[in-house]
């Protein structure tokens, strides 16, 4: 059956993250290490990106506990330039690699208009947007990419592990099982040895084309860094070996370029927003005005409802972990 957020309590975003940090302390990691996994997950989950939030917790403290993460270490620059730098993770957890990375990019293209940096040796970083807002924060451009599981980019895994936690299927064209056979199971499309399908699904729906925006996924986050890439990083969810994923972030100062870029950019992204929608119930957005009406929504009610599955997952992490358990009204 189904499960819906309707009888779950209304958690305050400060618990969320106290919760969060708490049980990545109790696991050893330091607290500010901590507290950034803490921020980039609660962060997920206040944009709407549930897959990407508190459903990501259990993930990380299995990584600690089995060996495959060490939460302590610092990432440390390998090779650098005036422009570039590549970046050894070390091991260590994703929010810290990212945000270390998405820094010296930043402090790059303030330097010399671009910044390009790559790491190796990290785990998974969250939602790209976390890094790439930092960069817009600084009035930049910013891309981050990353290659959590074989050959994926912008596919629709978030929404597998929501619908999974539902516990109601997928529509077909979203994965494979491990045959190539397409599969609308969630389990099944989450086995080892089974597969998303690329952006666009099969071929008759430009699946190809999502197809090539994973291989530009893969070389600027695993080839040119020397992470795992492709066929060789582990299965998704398992911790028998490290991970060693690989990330790229690339921060632009549009100072660089054409004049007006702030103006020129709020006028087409105006022009996108004031097209005539085909439904007048759903207005045309531009890339996050969903995001925003998610956070407001999330300001209004006071706090975060999660699945009740959710919520069972963070009882047995508090009773396991001796933390205090996540409450909220």
């Amino acid at each position: 059956m189904a499960q819906t957020q309707h009888d779950t309590p209304l958690i305050p975003i400060s618990e969320s993250k106290r919760f969060i940090s708490e049980c990545l302390q109790a696991v050893g990691a330091p607290k500010n290490h901590a507290d950034d996994m803490g921020d980039l997950l609660v962060a997920a989950d206040y944009r709407g990106h549930f897959s990407h939030g508190m459903n990501r917790l259990e993930m990380y403290v299995n990584d600690i506990t089995s060996g495959t993460c060490d939460a302590k270490v610092e990432p440390k620059i390998l090779k650098e330039t005036v422009a570039t730098a590549w970046v050894d993770g070390q091991n260590g957890l994703g929010a810290v690699v990212g945000n270390f990375c998405i820094a010296v990019a930043i402090k790059k293209a303030k330097e010399v208009g671009i910044g390009l940096v790559t790491a190796k040796h990290s785990n998974h970083f969250g939602i790209n947007s976390m890094y790439t807002l930092q960069a817009v924060k600084q009035g930049l451009l910013g891309m981050a990419f990353t290659n959590t599981s074989p050959f994926v980019t912008a596919t629709r895994s978030k929404k597998i592990e929501i619908a999974r936690r539902k516990g109601v299927p997928i529509p077909q064209g979203w994965a494979q099982d491990k045959d190539g056979r397409a599969t609308t199971d969630t389990k099944t499309a989450m086995t080892q040895g089974s597969c998303l399908m690329p952006l666009g699904g099969a071929e008759l729906h430009s699946g190809y084309k999502g197809y090539g925006l994973a291989f530009l996924v893969e070389i600027f986050s695993a080839i040119l860094s020397g992470a795992t890439y492709g066929p060789n990083i582990r299965p998704w969810m398992t911790t028998d070996r490290i991970a060693d994923l690989g990330h790229g972030f690339i921060a632009i100062n549009p100072q660089c370029f054409a004049s007006d870029f702030e103006s020129r950019l709020s006028d087409l992204m105006n022009v996108i927003r004031n097209s005539e929608p085909a439904d007048p119930s759903k207005p045309v957005l531009v890339p996050g005005d969903s995001e925003k009406l998610h956070m407001a929504a999330i300001d209004k009610a006071g706090g975060i409802r999660y699945l009740p599955n959710q919520m069972e997952t963070c009882k047995k992490l508090s009773e396991q972990l001796k933390v205090k358990p996540l409450t909220g009204s």
